[in-house]
């Protein structure tokens, strides 16, 4: 083989390198976007780095499959009424406003399309647009599981109802963004 073709075919096998080095990258970088804290979250909790954008693909592609959509503004009235409703009786009931809270966060992430059913599938649905504020909803459930047996201070109650809030505004405002319209 000449020199040539030998140059030639090295310099075919680098672009080709680069150029799926590129796409990886790319992938990497969209899935850390969407997915924000959740990624690193999958990330060490995953086998492997490949294993867990696997994974987060997975996610995106059941997410798009479900039918999730935006809430009218007569319905984002409604909830916010609800929840101001079940922040009020906080004072009086702390252990059941958190079960009230979190009955409410599960109604309506069933009214934008989210199925409910089992916890960790609750998660790893939210976390396509709802990534930035599963650690609230993780935290809030913890206590909220705890608090059953009377095993939470009233300030981890109040806590828990400060990490319900987080993704029950998110989910009320559509996932938007500041900046962002509504649907």
């Amino acid at each position: 083989m000449s020199s040539g073709i030998v140059i030639a075919i090295i310099v075919a096998v680098v672009l080709i390198v680069l150029a799926v080095g590129m796409w990886v990258a790319v992938r990497r970088r969209h899935l850390r976007n969407r997915f924000g804290p959740e990624y690193e979250r999958a990330v060490e909790a995953g086998d492997s780095r490949t294993a867990a954008e696997r994974d987060l693909r997975a996610r995106e592609q059941r997410h798009d499959d479900l039918d999730v959509k935006p809430l009218a503004s007569s319905a984002r009235q409604q909830y916010a009424q609800e929840w101001n409703s079940v922040q009020e009786h906080f004072v009086d009931r702390p252990q059941e406003s958190v079960g009230e809270a979190d009955q409410l966060v599960t109604r309506l992430m069933k009214e934008r399309g989210y199925p409910t059913e089992g916890y960790e599938q609750q998660l790893k649905d939210l976390s396509v647009e709802h990534g930035r504020t599963l650690e609230h909803y993780r935290a809030a459930h913890e206590v909220n599981a705890r608090a059953g047996g009377q095993q939470t201070t009233t300030e981890e109650l109040r806590g828990a109802m400060v990490h319900y809030r987080a993704l029950f505004e998110d989910l009320l405002t559509n996932g938007d963004r500041p900046g962002q319209q509504h649907a």
